[in-house]
């Protein structure tokens, strides 16, 4: 019963929506709870005919599912682009998500390292390796550029553009943009690849691919988890740290430093300028000096 409408939801996200495959198929996977959840409690609608009701119970169930509000909360952003779709298409004539009401959730922010948090944790690396001038233009370029691990790791070759300093990033959804990149990440960049790279043997198809493993592939996002963890270790770091805490990191520190937010916006490729908000968490030390030396009653 509903998979026409799925094959047609999954073609407006592909194409009218350019949305990656990994995005696509998790909008489709929220659709099929709600078919399970429906036929598993024996109702049988199309959807035209879901209501409201329909939903919040569904919700219910995923709750006592043990489903947590995070979950909870994209599988709702899932059904409201469905039957927003479905609205559009005139398969519906009125949206029954328009009401409906996502948990509240709680924005953990993660930690952010100090400019010389960051410093100590590359210097921990072991340049006398060909592992270690790898992991060091890595992670310069991670920190420089505020880029997601996904990014970092698919970066190329012919995205470079060195000599005017700056970076093509290929983001969410296939959408590019140009960061620029420091003066210290454009120079190890150079040293990994022209002293290092150089002599890697590189599996067919991954010759564009910067940064490589040492069999000649890409790394993958768990490897660039463990090395920087392993050398948070070794900086003697207690924090909770991953690739993101460099990006967060990134963020903060710009907007402690000034830095406009709609810049940091187009730097990091957000859509929304809400979502840069969140990762431009200043703590209230920084809020309290910023206050000190500006404001004329607290001089």
């Amino acid at each position: 019963m509903w998979e026409p409408y799925k094959r047609g939801f999954k073609a407006y996200l592909q194409l009218e929506k350019s949305l990656s495959e990994n995005s696509v198929e998790a909008y489709l996977h929220d659709i099929d709870k709600l078919t399970s959840y429906l036929e598993q409690a024996g109702i049988t609608r199309s959807p035209k005919e879901v209501e409201l009701k329909d939903l919040e119970l569904f919700l219910k169930w995923i709750t006592e599912l043990g489903m947590m509000p995070g979950s909870q909360a994209r599988i709702i952003s899932g059904l409201k682009s469905f039957f927003k779709y479905c609205l559009m298409e005139q398969i519906t004539s009125a949206d029954p998500t328009a009401l409906l009401e996502a948990p509240k959730l709680k924005r953990h922010l993660p930690d952010v390292l100090s400019f010389e948090e960051i410093e100590s944790i590359i210097g921990q690396i072991d340049l006398s390796t060909a592992e270690g001038g790898r992991n060091k233009a890595m992670l310069e370029t991670l920190y420089s550029c505020g880029l997601r691990v996904t990014e970092l790791v698919n970066l190329r070759i012919s995205c470079l553009h060195l000599d005017v300093g700056f970076i093509r990033v290929i983001g969410k959804g296939d959408k590019e943009r140009l960061v620029p990149i420091g003066s210290d990440a454009v120079k190890y960049i150079g040293i990994y690849k022209n002293t290092i790279r150089v002599h890697t043997p590189i599996k067919p198809g991954q010759h564009d691919i910067l940064f490589l493993n040492r069999r000649g592939a890409g790394l993958s996002r768990v490897m660039v988890f463990l090395i920087i963890k392993e050398l948070a270790k070794k900086a003697g770091i207690k924090k909770v740290i991953s690739p993101h805490t460099f990006r967060h990191s990134f963020a903060t520190h710009l907007v402690e430093g000034g830095a406009d937010l709609r810049a940091v916006q187009e730097m990091l490729g957000h859509e929304s300028i809400t979502t840069t908000e969140i990762y431009t968490h200043l703590d209230r030390k920084f809020l309290r000096n910023t206050l000190e030396k500006f404001h004329p009653a607290f001089k």
